[in-house]
């Protein structure tokens, strides 16, 4: 069937109260943006609280569907067919062809829901249900009415134009990007960081990136398996500034002068303060990690309070009550599993202490990092001089 709109339906923007035309006007961008590389003819806008895809000329339903699926903001996503007002004997016809071309197996039940929002329209919403119900039973006999439990729920819009649908394809849910400022994921290869910037992105927030690279000790495709990684998630979040940290002289360093089971927390506070660097640079509000507690040792609750001392952002982890499992399952669903479990290891796998203290004491953490004071500052400002920056989308 040739669906000529789509209805979005948003969630929590419709409990914005004066602010709501902000969200709406950024999921209408965020729309647009996300049909933009679609082949098709688009008009994208807002109208009485719903936002609406009109489609002209040859475009594809599924891909059109797939990109929706990806707009942070929408709950719902609604194929329309679109008739002109010709009257209710025409609307009844409509309505009929309707049912008949997208529900071939009449061995169904169905309710009719109309809504009259051209308030002009001579049959109220109480009279066009019943009456619309009544020509779908005369043309086949079939179908039964349900007013509690249908399989089909047929919908029909009276404005300008008249709206018929009955399909509600689930959408992502959360706030449009862009409505709450911008953050730094901390980006590896693994399965978690990519998923933290997911949830993250999912609240509306803009996101940047930081990998931290240690050639030789780690391949060209690990850095492309990163960047790979960057660009599934930027298909949620749009274009992410992903920088490219050279890390292998800071972690040589502190293998050679600090104690091996601390290796791993002077290590991670290196990267926190770098990705802070570059997160107030481009005026993000916050750090964002994939730890989830107990996970590994440096993701105990001594060693997060580690990580965070050394932090003056605030720093975000949606992962951090999540099991294994539950992290897998959001990665398998953003499509990033497959990408994350590619055996290229990034530098955090590659210096690890075969026995890590799991309950770093902060000040003994830092009486460890005055052992790096001769050459630190010197390496930490040759790391962010020497940084790539790549625009992933």
């Amino acid at each position: 069937m040739k669906f000529q709109t789509y209805l979005i339906k948003y969630g929590e923007i419709g409990i914005k109260g004066k602010n709501r035309y902000l969200f709406e006007d950024a999921l209408v961008r965020q729309v647009k943006f996300a049909l933009k590389d679609v082949e098709g003819e688009f008009k994208v806008y807002k109208s009485q609280a719903r936002v609406y895809v009109d489609c002209e000329g040859y475009y594809d339903c599924d891909e059109v569907t797939e990109a929706l699926k990806r707009v942070f903001g929408i709950v719902g996503i609604c194929p329309v067919v679109r008739v002109e007002d010709k009257g209710f004997e025409e609307l009844k016809k409509d309505v009929v062809a309707y049912m008949d071309e997208l529900y071939p197996d009449k061995n169904i039940t169905f309710k009719v829901e109309s809504r009259r929002a051209k308030k002009t329209y001579p049959k109220k919403s109480m009279e066009m249900n019943a009456d619309l119900g009544e020509a779908i039973l005369d043309a086949f006999p079939e179908i039964r009415v349900d007013v509690h439990d249908p399989d089909v729920l047929l919908r029909v819009e009276v404005r300008d134009d008249i709206y018929i649908y009955s399909e509600t394809i689930p959408g992502p849910g959360g706030m449009p990007i862009g409505t709450n400022g911008k953050a730094m994921l901390l980006l590896s290869g693994g399965i978690d960081s990519p998923v933290a910037g997911y949830m993250i992105a999912k609240r509306g927030v803009g996101i940047e990136a930081t990998y931290f690279h240690a050639p030789p000790y780690t391949s060209e495709r690990a850095k492309q398996k990163v960047v790979d990684l960057a660009k599934l998630v930027s298909k949620y979040t749009g274009p992410i500034k992903l920088h490219v940290v050279n890390f292998t002289d800071i972690q040589l360093y502190i293998y050679e002068k600090c104690p091996h089971d601390e290796l791993t927390i002077i290590m991670r506070r290196y990267m926190m303060r770098i990705a802070e660097h570059f997160a107030k640079q481009d005026d993000c509000l916050g750090l964002i990690t994939g730890e989830s507690i107990g996970q590994v040792a440096s993701q105990t609750m001594h060693s997060l309070a580690a990580t965070n001392d050394v932090c003056t952002l605030p720093v975000y982890r949606p992962l951090i009550g999540f099991d294994k499992q539950e992290i897998v399952d959001i990665a398998e669903k953003i499509n990033t599993y497959e990408t994350s479990i590619l055996p290229y290891e990034d530098c955090c796998t590659i210096f690890v202490a075969k026995h890590p203290v799991t309950k770093p004491n902060i000040g003994v953490i830092r009486k460890s990092e005055e052992r790096l004071s001769e050459k630190i500052d010197e390496l930490f400002q040759q790391a962010i001089d020497s940084v790539e920056t790549i625009i992933v989308k």
